[in-house]
């Protein structure tokens, strides 16, 4: 097992190459949407709403899962969705009309909530169950690898030759991230589900009957709320805390980067070691300490801080992700990932927006000082419901282990 074992498993392999792949392309694309649009209008709130359009469409999140789980097929869903995302971008290289980059990044952010439950649903059937956190927690490494040099590349590219050059590298990588994924055979099938159980009522209701999944999912969805309004402070802290110019933020990101990549790698191990809910709860707790480091404005704490909130904030990220493919009815995972998304990804887009109206009215240690204090919080509430001994799971499903 560990990190040795995953890349002997073929069907690992090809997943997280595929992942690298994918994950580079998406992200040089979505940062240079908003620099395209930018340069188009000289507006930003345009350049603005292609954030919100790429994250808009989480909330059809239990719809999208539901049809996913209806077809059954997630390998052949998956691969379609990304031949066809691919060729839908490809056509911002014949063309740079507003809407139609906008109309994109929408199609984008479709895509992105299909390949994502398709995925989850597909890796159990392909991957032995003994792995899967440590997939899960390479996955986030791998993700979060690419956007230490992709915006780079992106930014190079649009600056070079233009937007449409950045495009058809995305749609290049979408096509071989579906080629990886046609090599990937999974050992068995998920059988599909029937009409009866696709309602979009059911992933709610299978949250709310498993108190083990949706008390990890909600502390990921917490997690990733406090990192938004955490992170609408950023510049407010470069600015106004260090003095510094606002470049540097993207050191600060490369710091986080880098230790999300080494919360990633770790991941699987630590899972195997103690219950999903308290590796929640200490990512929880890593991040809350960092964000207070931050807020102190003193560099080498800003810098410690950062590394620990890039440690922390993966945690429970990877343990949603890993509890809902081990404990899920296999006929249901995409429909389950689907509302996940949802409860995990909405609060944060509110946070984000409560934080970009904050900044301009609050001193930027006010909300950090309330994220680190609620972090604190929501950890020890996890911390302290595993050694109540409340958390308790269902046994592991045998496919595939």
């Amino acid at each position: 097992m560990g990190v040795g074992g995953v890349l002997r498993d073929r069907n690992a392999s090809l997943y997280l190459s595929a992942v690298v792949v994918s994950s580079f392309g998406s992200g040089a694309m979505t940062l240079v949407a908003g620099v395209w649009v930018m340069t188009l209008t000289g507006d930003s709130a345009l350049a603005a709403l292609v954030t919100v359009l790429v994250w808009a469409p989480t909330l059809a999140g239990p719809m999208i899962g539901a049809v996913i789980d209806r077809i059954g097929r997630h390998r052949a869903v998956l691969i379609a969705t990304m031949l066809i995302t691919g060729a839908v971008v490809l056509t911002l290289a014949l063309a740079s009309w507003l809407w139609l980059i906008l109309a994109v990044m929408l199609v984008y952010g479709v895509a992105y909530v299909a390949i994502f439950a398709a995925e989850t649903a597909l890796l159990p059937t392909a991957v032995p169950a003994r792995l899967l956190g440590d997939v899960n927690g390479m996955r986030m490494a791998a993700a979060e690898s690419t956007k230490l040099t992709a915006p780079l590349v992106g930014a190079g590219l649009f600056t070079a030759w233009g937007g449409g050059a950045v495009a058809a590298l995305d749609a290049a990588t979408f096509g071989l991230a579906a080629l990886l994924f046609y090599f990937l055979k999974p050992t068995h099938a998920a059988k599909p589900a029937t009409r009866e159980r696709t309602r979009v009522r059911d992933g709610l209701r299978y949250l709310a009957d498993m108190p083990s999944l949706r008390r990890v999912v909600v502390s990921a969805g917490v997690a990733l709320a406090l990192a938004g309004l955490a992170g609408a402070m950023t510049f407010a802290l470069v600015d106004e805390g260090l003095g510094f110019a606002p470049a540097f933020v993207g050191v600060l990101a490369a710091i986080q980067g880098a230790g999300s990549v080494v919360s990633g790698l770790v991941s699987g191990a630590v899972l195997r070691r103690m219950p999903p809910l308290g590796f929640a709860a200490l990512g929880l707790g890593l991040f809350a300490v960092g964000v207070l480091l931050r807020m102190t404005s003193v560099l080498p704490l800003v810098l410690i801080g950062t590394a620990l909130a890039g440690i922390g904030l993966p945690a429970p990220l990877v343990a949603a992700s890993t509890v809902v493919q081990t404990d899920s009815p296999p006929e249901l995972i995409a429909r389950i990932t689907g509302t996940v998304q949802l409860v995990m990804y909405a609060p944060s887009a509110v946070a984000q927006a409560l934080g970009a109206a904050l900044v301009g009215v609050l001193d930027f240690r006010i909300p950090l000082a309330v994220v680190g204090v609620l972090g604190l919080g929501a950890a020890g509430r996890a911390a302290w419901t595993v050694l109540g001994g409340a958390e308790e799971r269902p046994p592991a499903r045998a496919a595939g282990s």
